[in-house]
């Protein structure tokens, strides 16, 4: 898998020990080969489920400047992509989205992936304020996005109590392509991720493992919008990405490693030998055809 020449801007957590955040999604994006502009929201010693520890905040003014620096620098021109995910504080949102609509502004095919890192079935984890800015700023400027089931319910205000309220609330939520990273499988103790846009409803799954790794949503993130660069079809491109990070997760979970091992899993990246099933789901199009 080739991605298209260009840069990627790459905005999310910083961890010091693991594979989660910006930490994931650079390595796999260079690993394939794009050149990619990293920006730390924050950095932690290692992932908050960890346990306690101490988090190196930055100031907002000079958050904000830094990304306009990149916005109006000599190289802007090679970006040709975005991808944010965890946020540290809700005007960090502002920050990317004029970020976003900037480079948008010079070229208007550019990509931008967010990933609105909120919460899981649990619950909230980041303030209500954060999480409110992902979806009021930056998920109408988003070509693709990524959240699990809990997120998409939360940003939409939704009940997602099957495929078919997780579609139509897919449909809502902006941007034109989703993909829902904890989607109902329809195999018996399965894990899914839902690919919806205006035309088609696509179901990637696999069986699920238990005590998975952190890492995994930001891993699928940034090899989806990776195999989207290189021009590979959305099913296709789900059909990757999900087979890429379940062989990565299935090698991590059989050596009880407690984070993604992805310097010893670089060619699952772009040739995965995981198999996952695919199945075409009935989009709310066909069915308005049918009446």
């Amino acid at each position: 898998m080739t991605a298209e020449t260009g840069a990627v801007i790459a905005i999310s957590s910083h961890v010091m020990r693991g594979a989660v955040g910006n930490r994931a999604i650079v390595f796999a994006l260079e690993t394939l080969g794009l050149n990619i502009w990293s920006v730390p929201t924050i950095v932690m010693p290692y992932h908050p489920g960890h346990g306690p520890s101490t988090r190196l905040k930055f100031d907002n003014g000079g958050f904000t400047k830094a990304l306009n620096d990149l916005a109006t620098s000599r190289w802007r021109g090679e970006v040709n992509a975005v991808i944010s995910g965890y946020l540290a504080d809700p005007r960090q949102a502002a920050a990317i989205a004029t970020l976003v609509r900037t480079l948008k502004a010079d070229n208007p095919d550019l990509i931008y992936l967010c990933d609105p890192v909120c919460g899981d079935e649990n619950g909230l984890y980041v303030a209500k304020e954060t999480a409110a800015a992902m979806r009021d700023q930056l998920l109408p400027l988003a070509d693709i996005a990524t959240p699990n089931r809990f997120e998409l319910s939360w940003l939409t205000g939704r009940e997602i109590a099957d495929n078919a309220a997780a579609i139509d609330a897919a449909l809502t939520l902006g941007p034109s392509a989703v993909v829902v990273t904890s989607a109902e499988a329809m195999i018996r103790d399965g894990v899914a991720a839902l690919y919806v846009d205006q035309r088609q409803a696509v179901l990637a799954e696999h069986t699920r493992l238990e005590n998975p790794p952190n890492g995994l949503g930001d891993l699928f993130s940034a090899l989806f919008l990776a195999a989207r660069l290189a021009a590979i079809p959305p099913a296709e491109a789900l059909e990757r990405a999900t087979a890429s990070v379940y062989e990565i997760l299935a090698r991590a979970v059989r050596e009880g490693a407690d984070e993604l091992r992805l310097e010893r899993n670089t060619a699952s990246f772009s040739a995965p030998f995981a198999k996952v099933g695919l199945r075409q789901l009935m989009h709310p199009a066909r069915r308005r055809k049918r009446s």
